[in-house]
């Protein structure tokens, strides 16, 4: 998990234990085949794609825990 992104992360979700579990849960829901939300550049882990996703806006709190794992 890249620290730059997670610094980033955090500046939009300032709760670290609300980020931990929407970075967790959404890595979950790629692992199981959802498609991102962003590009997906070489090197990307599912944490990054998660953290890139929630910087960009396309994830939110509370769409996070709308969805089912």
């Amino acid at each position: 998990m890249r620290s730059d992104l997670v610094d980033k992360a955090a500046q939009i979700i300032n709760d670290p234990p609300v980020l931990i579990n929407m970075v967790s849960k959404r890595v979950r829901q790629l692992n199981q085949g959802r498609p991102a939300l962003v590009e997906r550049r070489p090197g990307m882990r599912e944490a990054d794609i998660a953290l890139q996703e929630i910087i960009e806006g396309k994830i939110k709190r509370e769409e996070i825990e709308e969805i089912p794992t």
